[in-house]
């Protein structure tokens, strides 16, 4: 079988016998995977003129592979994160093709041997407390959909979900009541129950009154009733923070996301001194190193480092030790 007809085969048996039967990946990494070979495959097709089901393996070589990486950022405005995003996918695809297609191991060899990009990790986004009531106050709660997306933006402020998790949330999975809490389903197919304060259910429990969704509806739907997408999530924040910039001047030059909410959360949890273990367990956040960014981030928390330090008037003093120690090293 030659290796314009195997590509086509070994990336069907890549998805449905490595990633879903093998790995049982999730619907995430699946999309996400998907995506990538997506565009890999377009760009082959403006850059080679050939259809995907006349793609030959050996095109796919490093120079290829390089191009259409560095594309992705220049055409596309990709950051080097979703690059190596991608480029990660394209590697397990390729150790795939290694280990079932001998004769294209040296090539599967070379793209794997391609590194990741490094990139400058800048400090996370995240809300004060006068920009989290600007944004609160943005819908307009005497229409369906204003009431809808102030309950969804409380509910994200507080929990610290994840996009993907908020737009997957069902009406069973939020429970009321004595120890109000909201199940999800998190990354790497975990499930974390997180506790709802009073303020959230006091907003929640008429929403869903009025939402009178079944079991298994989606707790904040699209206007046709289906799954927000991420698309329709990034929307409505940018619509609310709209109007919330008119009357929070600090929000004007601050990039806020639907994952800048999830950051604003974490970050309340550690100004009111919660602990980091208790904050990766509220996030679902796989490592408790991965909550360092916090940290980094807080300037309380370093201002309050800042006090405990001499203050730049003091004139330093200078250690001078005693005699005998002056003798010792004298002697060596």
């Amino acid at each position: 079988m030659n290796s314009a007809t195997r590509f086509p085969a070994l990336l069907e048996a890549f998805f449905t016998d490595r990633l879903m039967r093998q790995r049982e990946a999730s619907a995430h990494t699946i999309a996400s995977y998907r995506d990538t070979f997506r565009l890999l495959l377009l760009f082959a097709q403006r850059q080679l003129k050939k259809a995907p089901s006349d793609l030959a393996m050996e095109a796919l070589d490093t120079p290829f592979i390089g191009a259409f990486l560095d594309g992705l950022e220049k055409k596309r405005g990709n950051s080097a994160r979703t690059r190596n995003l991608r480029l990660a996918a394209l590697h397990s695809f390729f150790r795939y093709v290694a280990l079932h297609e001998p004769a294209h191991a040296a090539l599967a060899q070379r793209v794997l041997a391609m590194p990741s990009k490094r990139y400058t990790r800048r400090p996370i986004d995240f809300l004060n407390p006068s920009e989290i009531e600007a944004l609160l106050a943005a819908p307009e709660l005497d229409t369906w959909a204003g009431r809808r997306d102030r309950a969804l933006l409380l509910l994200v402020l507080q929990t610290g979900l994840r996009a993907s998790e908020l737009i997957g949330l069902r009406c069973q999975d939020i429970v009321l009541g004595a120890g109000a809490h909201v199940r999800c389903h998190g990354k790497g197919r975990k499930e974390r129950a997180t506790p709802l304060r009073e303020d959230t259910v006091a907003v929640l429990r008429p929403w869903l009154h009025e939402r009178q969704g079944q079991p298994t509806d989606p707790v904040f739907p699209n206007a046709r009733g289906g799954s927000l997408s991420h698309d329709g999530l990034a929307y409505l924040l940018s619509k609310h923070l709209a109007t919330a910039r008119q009357h929070c001047a600090s929000l004007q030059k601050k990039r806020v996301t639907p994952h800048a909410l999830r950051h604003t959360a974490a970050m309340e949890l550690l100004q009111h001194g919660v602990d980091r273990a208790t904050i990766a367990l509220w996030l679902g956040h796989e490592s408790v190193e991965t909550t360092y960014m916090y940290l980094h981030a807080d300037l309380k928390l370093k201002e309050k480092a800042l006090a405990k330090t001499t203050p730049s008037n003091v004139p330093a003093t200078r250690y001078r030790p005693d005699d005998e120690v002056l003798a010792f090293l004298r002697s060596l």
